[in-house]
């Protein structure tokens, strides 16, 4: 992946050193996230699942979305740091989560 410069600034001195969002960025390991799992209900009884709370790089979340996706056969998608799964597949979210590493928690009813 193509590393952004975060704040690009012009210097005239020989020893300035770029700083990329990639390494300001902070990740917690597998075993010590606790992810929140939540269903929403919309229009016309649609619902979605929205994974909330995880700490990493957006590179991370989008193999976790990917993954969740291609095992349910389901759409989704990634909006303000959430990954928001079609349909009501809580439960099987949850599964793939947890054998994945994940600590997870049911969030509503």
């Amino acid at each position: 992946m193509k590393k952004r410069k975060k704040n690009i600034v012009y210097s005239t001195n020989p020893n300035y050193q770029y700083e990329y969002e990639d390494e300001l960025e902070n990740t917690i390991d597998k075993n010590n996230q606790n992810l929140k799992i939540h269903l929403n209900r919309h229009k016309a009884d649609k619902f979605s699942v929205v994974i909330k709370n995880f700490i990493g790089t957006k590179d991370e979340m989008k193999k976790i979305e990917k993954n969740i996706k291609t095992k349910l056969g389901v759409g989704g998608s990634i909006k303000n740091n959430q990954i928001i799964i079609q349909g009501k597949v809580r439960e099987k979210v949850i599964e793939i989560l947890n054998s994945d590493g994940y600590k997870t928690t049911s969030v509503g009813g």
